[in-house]
């Protein structure tokens, strides 16, 4: 029933934005809500606010008047779904990474103290000033017949983000077992790394699962904003930018790939719910976000 009543709360709440959507639409002023000079509330103009069913009908049209062209929703889809690749390859990877700066954080007290504020710092760069950066160090990648991808330069910089809520959550969940649990380790003669695996680790779950939430969502604005820095075509990031160019004319259309983007979020969100179910036993006292 919990389940259920969640999933009929997430399906009024997307009914809700709809009909705030429309609502805004039939009740403001075309020009937007205005404070002097200063425009506080959007424009209500079919070029800034297409109607919702103009959207959907536009979906079903053809990308373009070109003879053969697909229908825009399939285009979405496709590039949603080469998104969502590319971000579970850098959600993989924060993870892995996260995992393991965590392990080495706890492992040495002074680890800890070099790595944690350089870990925080990471957060403060913006992508857009690594993009051309990663890029440009991964065209001079060759190892053989192997040669670096623009997509690859995608999902490294998405993982960047991904990294961060994953070691410090789990970092956290480390230290989270209790004095008496661990004193029995050792009056047991346990290691540190049976004491890791058997105690730490599954203490540090319910720590941990939020911070996967959090990295499935930062892996999806990472690639997103990571394929529109590099120029990567194929994904939503990028289509949304080529869309956009059109806005004046065909204003529904540039649309349909936010709404892909969206979907990619959903997948990523729906993806981490389904490992936390897996590892429910272990999550009696999870921690909020």
């Amino acid at each position: 029933m919990k389940r259920l009543r969640g999933a009929l709360l997430g399906i009024a709440g997307i009914v809700l934005l709809g009909v705030l959507w429309e609502g805004y639409k039939a009740l403001a002023p075309a020009i937007g809500v205005k404070i002097g000079a200063i425009t506080v509330l959007p424009r209500t103009s079919d070029a800034a606010m297409p109607h919702l069913a103009t959207m959907l009908q536009r979906a079903l049209d053809p990308v373009t008047a070109a003879a053969g062209s697909p229908p825009l929703w399939t285009a979405v889809l496709q590039a949603s779904l080469f998104t969502v690749s590319i971000a579970a390859v850098s959600w993989v990877v924060g993870v892995i990474v996260g995992f393991l700066i965590a392990t080495l954080m706890q492992r040495f007290r002074t680890a800890e103290s070099a790595l944690l504020p350089w870990v925080v710092l990471s957060q403060t760069v913006p992508l857009i000033a690594l993009a051309p950066l990663v890029k440009r160090w991964g065209s001079l990648v060759h190892f053989g017949a192997f040669d670096w991808q623009d997509w690859m330069s995608v999902a490294l910089i998405a993982s960047y983000l991904a990294f961060f809520p994953v070691s410090i959550g789990a970092l956290r969940g480390f230290a989270s077992p209790e004095p008496a649990h661990l004193d029995l380790m050792r009056a047991y003669g346990v290691g540190w790394w049976r004491t890791y695996l058997r105690l730490r680790v599954p203490a540090s779950v319910p720590y941990l699962v939020p911070a996967l939430r959090l990295a499935a969502a930062n892996a999806v604005i990472g690639t997103v904003v990571a394929e529109v820095s590099i120029g990567l075509s194929g994904g939503v990031g990028r289509m949304i930018i080529e869309f956009a160019q059109t806005g004046s004319s065909d204003p529904a259309k540039q649309w349909a790939p936010i709404f892909g983007a969206v979907l990619v979020g959903l997948v990523a969100a729906g993806a981490v719910a389904l490992l936390g179910l897996a590892l429910h036993k272990y999550r009696r006292n999870e921690v909020t976000a």
